[in-house]
């Protein structure tokens, strides 16, 4: 490594590199590293400090918003900067789509991110510690719970990457000082200065007045996110045994979920509801699914849509419904058709892929190669079961199969000559009573 004593001579200078190189030897030992650089005096330090640490293991990546008309300015002093530091840089040009701004721009930020990630690579970001007394006060406003109190972790190993913010310990201003000693130059964005946007109407108008009265509450708030991690990971533990008893992340078991006490219900329902998304649900919409649907009637057809998946008590079960799904019996039609069948023949039909097989006992294989109508239910019709006694509703009978209320849409009858001989389920495949049933015949076998 190149010397290192022109950039770290305090002794918090020095302390920050160890705490660097003790953080790296955590990392696989093939690791790099992506800055995501704006040009501004926390990522330019960043920038420089990394490529002083880690030549040779360091690229750059900017993200031009397109929101503010000096940016493409900004993407070229940002390469230059790395030209001259010898590091690889990517410019790289989003669209931020309308709503919360800067909710919007983040998130296209984030997708760039990942997009030129290297698999051995960490994305290194320069937040510090001013950012996340910030991040704990606005969402402590928004009214966020322990998770979003949490703020900002160190090192966030996420699914698909892992975030380091290095700076996170170091207050603004000693990035002020370090980047005057070392004659950094960089941008100022004038965003940053536009109190119509929540962190910086925090950091211009509130920041010095609550400072003015707590001198260290920067410190304390940023000790608080600690606790809060701290007490995340305690909650995460507590939730994962939670769901394990309760069920996975398709369905909850209400019998055993009622026996948790209601604030473990709702920090079960809150993460459950959540998934693999990045955001939990409000209070609000928690409560609403307890009063909406897992309290409802028994016999209520209720159910909750958010974001993207339909919530539904059926059985004393709430299951948890991907949009599509739930909603296939109303944005789908399906057809009545004839099937000539034979054996070892596939059958892809909209409650499964079924297979012809011989049986023991079965359709007669006389039937095979005829021309057989496969038609939706309509209701009203009744079945005699193969091996029960007398005719059945088929509604009961699917009652009693417990078939999903939003499958029941998939179920078909087949017959010839307005002879019922057997239910397309998505159970699998019912035998009718009828002349055409013999020993040694044939059915579908239900194989997915």
């Amino acid at each position: 490594m190149r010397s290192t004593l022109s950039t770290f001579d305090e002794i918090w200078q020095q302390q920050f590199r160890l705490s660097v190189l003790t953080q790296f030897e955590t990392f696989p030992e093939n690791t790099s590293f992506l800055i995501g650089c704006s040009g501004g005096m926390d990522s330019m330090l960043l920038l420089h400090l990394m490529a002083e640490i880690f030549p040779e293991k360091v690229r750059a990546i900017y993200i031009n918003h397109q929101l503010q008309a000096q940016s493409s300015e900004w993407a070229q002093f940002v390469a230059d900067q790395c030209r001259h530091l010898n590091i690889p840089c990517i410019i790289q040009t989003v669209d931020v789509l309308t709503g919360n701004l800067e909710n919007q721009a983040r998130e296209a930020r984030y997708q760039a991110y990942l997009e030129h990630r290297q698999s051995n690579e960490v994305l290194v970001l320069a937040h510090h510690q001013q950012d996340q007394a910030e991040t704990l006060m606005l969402r402590l406003l928004s009214g966020a719970g322990v998770q979003g109190l949490a703020a900002m972790r160190k090192v966030d190993i996420r699914d698909q990457f892992t975030i380091w913010r290095p700076l996170l310990d170091t207050s603004r201003e000693q990035i002020c000082q370090w980047t005057a000693q070392l004659n950094l130059a960089y941008v100022n964005d004038p965003s940053n200065l536009d109190t119509h946007y929540d962190r910086a109407w925090c950091r211009k108008e509130l920041w010095h007045i609550l400072q003015s009265r707590y001198p260290k509450m920067q410190q304390a708030i940023v000790r608080t996110s600690y606790l809060m991690q701290d007490a995340d990971e305690i909650l995460h533990d507590v939730l994962m045994q939670d769901l394990n008893v309760c069920g996975n992340s398709q369905y909850l078991d209400l019998a055993q979920f009622q026996q948790l006490s209601a604030a473990r219900q709702r920090q079960l329902l809150s993460a459950w509801m959540k998934g693999q998304g990045t955001y939990r649900p409000s209070f609000e919409m928690v409560q609403r699914l307890q009063d909406e649907v897992i309290t409802s009637k028994s016999d209520a057809q209720a159910a909750l849509h958010w974001n993207s998946y339909y919530y539904v008590r059926y059985q004393q079960v709430l299951y948890r419904l991907d949009k599509a799904v739930y909603l296939a019996e109303k944005n789908s039609s399906i057809a009545d058709q004839q099937l000539q069948c034979e054996l070892n023949q596939s059958l892809e039909l909209p409650s499964g892929h079924f297979n012809i097989q011989t049986a023991t006992m079965g359709l007669s294989l006389s039937l095979l190669g005829n021309r057989l109508n496969v038609a939706q239910r309509v209701g009203g019709e009744r079945i005699h079961l193969y091996g029960r006694v007398g005719n059945w509703p088929l509604k009961k009978a699917i009652q009693e199969a417990h078939i999903f209320p939003w499958m029941r849409h998939t179920i078909q009858i087949l017959s010839i000559d307005n002879v019922m001989l057997g239910v397309f389920t998505p159970k699998g495949f019912w035998l009718a009573q009828s002349k055409y049933c013999e020993a040694g015949g044939w059915r579908p076998n239900l194989i997915s």
